[in-house]
């Protein structure tokens, strides 16, 4: 531990804020709503708000992230904020929330103050007394569950809540307290943070996105209406879990003991190939996810040559249209049909599959990590009616994705519905010849 002051210099001679941050920072209300832009120091400006707000009321202070990822990302603020403001800490990140496998990151301030990053479930929002900050809220898997498990633990001392979000769709309780009377409100668009003094491009932002509703969203905090999206926002966060962290690497996945299912969506120059990976069970758990952008065919398929060489990977359904025809050819030939399936997209074949990934999600037969890219890619998916009265899924282009996740996924599904399963032996009677005589 350093030698420092307990009492932090003031913030605003030592860390530059704009207005509104400024205005965030020094709020003395208990309850605050902050509906800011993508790109304008949201978490950068609550994480520092409650730091001080901790070390001036004595009560620590509980982030509660959509995942671990975001979790580590907002305690990395914190830490800078402190050695910004010459705060003594120590910091921890070796520890586990009691009863589950969620690391639990930890900092202490002078005075015993203790800043604790998690990813947010229904059993860590219950797990602490405290002020709360709820980051990127629309966000969260389980918000309501979250919701009602954090928000009796505010009323012991008067605890303070946060609650700092970019819109994501109307079916969350985010959008709900929009209109909660008992919040201080904060609503902020790139454009008006850029008035204030915010140094972004917002026209160089909106030309590069190539997209006017997601840019509406993400930058003009607009609460787009979800009625054409075949996968709303309240569907995806329902199978997302927080604490769900997919392996990266063929050596991990080894080791699952589970059988194994792969969804392979092709790609090369504009689009991702994305290799979905599913354990069977109960629910499918997404276990693998490899994102492949511009890598070379070969590479594509010696990667899909470890992964099935796997024992315990049963089936693997591949894009064969135009750029994966002959790798999907390939692996048949090197692995065989009945683990390869090549799958050629029809705007029939393309509706059962979108079709059984959509029923997995709504009967809660599948696990996701609570990733944004995900997110956006699978509630990029429309579906709208042609003029002879059919269904027509489509996807724009985003983020250097055509829905590449989506239907790699949608693949994996598929994968483990047309799998033969175990194989097994039964007898229902006594053996019987056709004819007498020995044999």
């Amino acid at each position: 531990m350093q030698d420092c002051p307990t009492e932090p210099a003031q913030p605003k001679a030592i860390i530059p804020l704009l207005p509104y941050q400024q205005e965030d920072v020094e709020s003395e209300a208990r309850f605050r709503w902050n509906c800011w832009s993508r790109q304008t120091g949201k978490s950068f400006t609550k994480s520092l708000r409650r730091i001080l707000r901790g070390l001036k009321r004595g009560r620590t202070q509980i982030f509660l992230s959509a995942g671990e990822r975001q979790s580590r990302e907002l305690m990395a603020k914190a830490r800078q904020h402190c050695e910004a403001l010459k705060i003594a800490t120590e910091y921890y990140d070796n520890r586990f929330f009691k009863g589950l496998s969620v690391k639990q990151l930890e900092i202490v301030l002078p005075g015993g103050v203790r800043i604790i990053g998690l990813p947010a479930n229904p059993q860590t929002a219950r797990g602490f007394t405290g002020d709360v900050l709820l980051d990127e809220f629309a966000m969260h898997a389980f918000d309501r569950e979250i919701w009602a498990a954090m928000f009796p633990t505010l009323l012991r001392g008067d605890g303070e809540l946060d609650v700092a979000s970019t819109p994501k769709g109307r079916g969350n309780m985010f959008y709900q307290l929009r209109g909660n009377d008992r919040f201080t409100a904060s609503t902020l668009t790139l454009p008006e943070a850029i008035a204030q003094g915010l140094d972004v491009d917002a026209d160089e932002i909106r030309s590069a996105m190539d997209d006017e509703t997601l840019y509406r969203q993400e930058f003009l905090c607009e609460f787009i209406d979800e009625t054409t999206a075949f996968l709303t926002y309240e569907h995806i966060a329902a199978c997302s879990d927080p604490t769900l962290v997919p392996c990266d690497s063929v050596e991990q996945l080894g080791k699952e003991s589970r059988e194994l299912f792969i969804g392979v969506d092709v790609g090369r120059l504009r689009d991702l190939t994305v290799i979905w990976v599913l354990a069977g069970g109960d629910a499918l758990t997404t276990v693998g996810l490899f994102e492949l952008a511009n890598v070379p065919f070969s590479a594509q398929s010696a990667l899909l040559g470890e992964l099935l060489s796997i024992r315990n990977v049963r089936r693997c359904c591949i894009d064969a249209g135009g750029l994966g025809m002959q790798l999907a050819e390939q692996l048949v030939e090197q692995f065989g049909a009945h683990r390869v399936e090549p799958v050629t997209f029809t705007p029939a074949l393309k509706s059962q599959l979108a079709m059984g990934l959509r029923v997995a999600v709504e009967a809660a037969r599948i696990r996701i990590p609570n990733d944004e890219r995900i997110r956006n890619d699978w509630h990029s998916v429309e579906r709208s009616m042609t003029e002879s009265g059919h269904f027509r899924l489509s996807a724009p282009r985003r983020e250097g994705s055509h829905a590449d996740r989506f239907w790699a996924a949608a693949l994996a599904i598929h994968a483990s519905e047309t799998s033969g399963g175990k194989v097994e032996s039964l007898t229902t009677q006594p053996l019987q010849f056709a004819r007498a005589g020995a044999w």
